[in-house]
């Protein structure tokens, strides 16, 4: 369709004004000497004319953004070994170089600026809103007897996979989800993963007697479904039901899809169960969260008993500062340098045992087309772990002096006499529970991540500061129940790593300016108080946004626990929150 072109003769009687803001070069008509171009006519043509050019414009403007992604496409995706190696700042590892070259002032620098007794000093205790507002959140929670029995709707099953601690997350959300269903649930199911390779049982990780009386007034637990009800499914467990829920599932969807179903069947499995309940739920559902996590799991007899051992001897140990120490999570297994897809300084020999490695592992999850793998881009952005090299040269910038005595919670570290040895240098007093438990106290753990995991969970937990290098499971839940039992504080270290790359790649750095610029941000980190951004120690509350995980920022709804504390006179002590310790007056007075 031809647009409709307006004209106008000018002084020279030429013709001008056609839609496309462009000249006539055919005579036209002439216009009637009586009739003129209304003004609004004029107006549409002019804005036309604008519109146009404009359009030709944002043409442009379009197109420089696709042709910036594509040269980015182009230098760091699957073709940019065509256009060659572009270096990065910070992408290179050269920690070792830049240790060696400071060794001799590093070790000559032994000033301490870090008293552990004081690195924080609280201005004031953080502003805690009301924690159970609702006064409902009681009358929601506690079961009444026989009266309950009749209105439980059957029996859920859940199976837990992945490590100690996202299985501790399905645990928690489950017993939320068996109180929101009003449903019966059964001692959790544990997946064996070919990477984990832990076979370990509920039983064997946390107390069954302990977690079942803990919620006996809140959600009934059983361990197993009822022989009257497995013989409608001929007694096989993969005959009942299995509901794939969705990830972070709201309350209306559990209520609308599930509950439905559950009624209906008496008994449901679901599975896998990471993930499946959203962070926002009613009060009393994130109250039964807090139960679960604080007081129903508690870690069974023989890996509380060594950890309370591992605990001992770590003050002990640390005695010249006060019985306190610095716990240390260190995630430089082989297994995490290989799913990192980092390069460190092992050249090709290296990257072919990581590829090896991840293919045993996974597959082909980083062969697919779609994958690109660039270690040095991986490093910049701080995906990579910390090395045992960096931890020790970040925590001696910082100030904590060779006296510091550090528990190192971590699995078989990757080459562990190369990459262990100069943080061994640098803190003598390094312990892990290889080192502080015997051989014979370890060997009922050996071949078993999570329950070694549970150890390392403990001695971290009770720890006078704690530093997190990676992210995961592991550091969120400790850094919750840290803050927990701290009362909002949690003095936890997180390392801005793609700032500290960029520290540990001038080879013309010297000691003393490393240091400040460590000295700088605990500063600052001490100055701001809690922060969760990068860099920074965290010991003050922050604003809770609940969106938010409620295992890492546990306050205010878990303080709800001891209010309602004279409410568990019938089913234990709620003060017994040694529940990953037994030694309860550490607890109390970690609450003081």
């Amino acid at each position: 369709m031809k647009s409709k072109i307006y004209h106008q003769q000018n002084s020279n009687n030429s013709v001008v004004g056609s839609d496309n803001g462009c000249r006539s070069e055919s005579p036209s008509p002439p216009l009637s000497p009586n009739r003129r171009v209304p003004r609004r006519q004029r107006r549409q043509t002019l804005f036309r004319a604008s519109s146009f050019s404009f359009r030709r414009k944002l043409r442009y403007l379009l197109l420089l953004p696709m042709i910036y992604a594509s040269g980015v496409f182009m230098c760091v995706g699957p073709f940019s070994g065509l256009v060659g190696w572009v270096y990065v700042p910070g992408s290179v590892y050269r920690s070792p170089e830049i240790y060696w070259k400071l060794r001799d002032d590093i070790f000559a620098d032994n000033s301490t600026d870090v008293e552990l007794s004081s690195v924080w000093k609280y201005k004031r205790r953080p502003k805690m809103q009301k924690p159970c507002p609702n006064s409902t959140v009681t009358s929601h929670l506690a079961l009444n007897g026989e009266s309950s029995a009749l209105t439980l709707s059957g029996y859920l099953i859940v199976e837990a996979n992945g490590g100690l601690n996202q299985q501790r997350s399905a645990i928690c959300n489950a017993v939320a989800v068996a109180g929101l269903l009003n449903a019966v649930l059964v001692i959790p199911e544990f997946e064996f993963h070919a990477i984990w390779k832990d076979s370990s049982t509920f039983g064997d990780i946390y107390d069954e007697d302990h977690f079942i009386s803990s919620l006996e007034r809140y959600v009934k637990v059983v361990r197993h479904v009822p022989n009257e009800v497995m013989a409608r499914f001929d007694y096989n467990l993969t005959s009942i039901p299995t509901i794939r829920v969705q990830a972070w599932a709201t309350v209306k969807y559990y209520n609308g899809e599930v509950y439905p179903m559950l009624k209906e069947r008496g008994v449901i499995r679901i599975s896998p169960f990471a993930n499946r309940l959203a962070m926002s739920v009613p009060p009393y559902i994130q109250l039964l969260r807090c139960i679960a996590n604080y007081k129903a799991l508690k870690f069974s007899s023989p890996i509380s008993t060594l950890a309370e051992k591992l605990v001992d001897r770590m003050v002990e140990k640390s005695s010249d500062t006060g019985g306190k120490y610095v716990a240390v999570h260190l995630r430089f297994e082989e297994d995490m340098v290989a799913f990192s897809c980092c390069l460190y300084e092992g050249g090709r020999a290296e990257k072919s045992e990581m590829d090896v490695i991840r293919q045993k592992s996974w597959k082909g999850k980083f062969k697919r087309r779609d994958r690109v793998i660039r270690p040095d881009l991986n490093r910049v952005i701080g995906k990579c772990p910390l090395t045992p090299l960096e931890v020790g040269m970040m925590l001696r910038g910082m100030g904590f002096d060779n006296n510091t005595s550090i528990y190192l919670a971590s699995g078989r570290i990757y080459q562990p006499e190369k990459h262990l040895a100069p943080l061994q240098e640098m803190f003598p007093r390094l312990y892990t529970k290889e080192s502080l438990a015997t051989p014979e106290e370890l060997a009922p753990f050996e071949g078993y991540s999570s329950r070694m995991a549970a150890l390392d969970y403990t001695v971290s937990l009770l720890s006078e500061v704690f530093v997190t290098t990676q992210g995961g499971n592991f550091p969120h839940f400790l850094m919750g129940h840290r803050r927990f039992l701290f009362g909002g504080h949690a003095k936890t270290i997180i390392p801005d790593k793609p700032k500290l790359v960029l520290l540990l790649q001038d080879m013309e750095m010297r000691w003393e300016v490393f240091k400040k610029e460590m000295k700088h941000r605990l500063r600052k980190d001490q100055k701001e108080g809690e922060s969760d951004r990068k860099g920074v120690m965290v010991p003050r509350l922050r604003k809770i946004n609940r969106k938010t995980s409620i295992y890492t920022y546990p306050l205010p709804e878990c303080e709800c626990i001891f209010h309602l504390s004279s409410n568990f006179s019938t089913t234990g002590n709620i003060q017994n929150l040694g529940a990953l310790h037994p030694t309860s007056n550490l607890m109390t007075s970690a609450r003081l």
